[in-house]
Formats: C-alpha cells, structure tokens, sequence
C-alpha cells in the first residue's frame, strides 16, 4: 500500500511540473531495484524506435548476472515531458549454486518474463531523464518463481531528439 502511495503522489508531483521539456531518442544510465528479482540493480539502455514506442535494454551484474530486454508503449501526459508507459519483455540470467553432491559450484541458466509499467519524465533544459516503475518477473526455466515486488528508479543521460 505504501508503494502505491509513493507511485501516485510521485505522479502527481511530476505532473504538477509545467515545463517546455524536449523528447529524446535514446538513453543511458541505471536502474535500481527494491527487490530481488533477476534483473535487479541494473544498467538500462533506452532506445525508441518510432515515437512512442522504446526498446529497454537491461544489464545486471553481480550474483545473478542478467540480461533482460523490453519493448515499451508511451503515452503523454499533462506535463510536457511526463508520460506513462507499459510493455512486457523476456530475460536471461545465469546464477551461481553449489552442488553437494559434486562438491563444486555450477551457473545454472534462467529464462523468464517481465512486464513493465511507469511514468517516465525528461528534464526541460538538461539531458536527463528519470523513471518510477514496477516490472514484475516470472522465471520459467529452471526455478519456475514469481517476483511481484520489483518497483524501480531509473536516471538516465539522453542522446538525440
């Protein structure tokens, strides 16, 4: 419940904003995580291919080592700048386990899906762009898992117009 108060009263405040802010092509920077899924804490590439649609590129490093990939669906809203967007990807990451029995440690392979859904806001005058978003996962392979929890914050430098 507390999240879902967060989200909205960080949407209200963004659209509060009234701002001449600039669209952007392409964005790099971080994602940071509040739960443990897959592709937690992350390095987030941005790219839109037509004017309202961005394909995210997610690399997290660490225990797992992840790759997620997800195509995203903006829509404006009231503040020049501020949008919403949803979409849906898939991942792979590999994690470390130890086998007793073989007395070593193996990287086992995981496969899922992640959805994603947020607001997306890019400054009037400076290249950045910040994202609010939640971007559940469900592992399919090897550990079949569900990961509700995964609200995100993303900052990014943008490229292009």
């Amino acid at each position: 419940m507390k999240k879902a108060l967060l989200f909205t009263l960080f949407a209200i405040s963004l659209s509060a904003i009234n701002s001449n802010a600039q669209n952007y092509k392409t964005a790099l920077g971080v994602r940071l995580s509040s739960a443990a899924a897959y592709v937690n804490n992350s390095i987030s590439f941005k790219q839109f291919i037509t004017e309202k649609t961005a394909i995210e590129a997610l690399f997290s490093f660490g225990d797992p080592i992840a790759l997620g990939a997800l195509i995203e669906f903006h829509k404006p809203l009231a503040s020049e700048g501020l949008s919403y967007y949803y979409g849906a990807g898939g991942y792979i990451s590999f994690v470390k386990t130890y086998d007793p029995v073989k007395n070593k440690n193996e990287t086992d392979p995981n496969f899922g899906a992640q959805g994603i859904i947020g607001l997306d806001y890019k400054f009037a005058n400076i290249p950045l762009n910040i994202s609010l978003d939640w971007k559940p996962e469900l592992n399919l392979v090897s550990d079949i898992n569900f990961e509700p929890a995964a609200i995100g914050f993303s900052a990014r430098f943008t490229f292009g117009k």
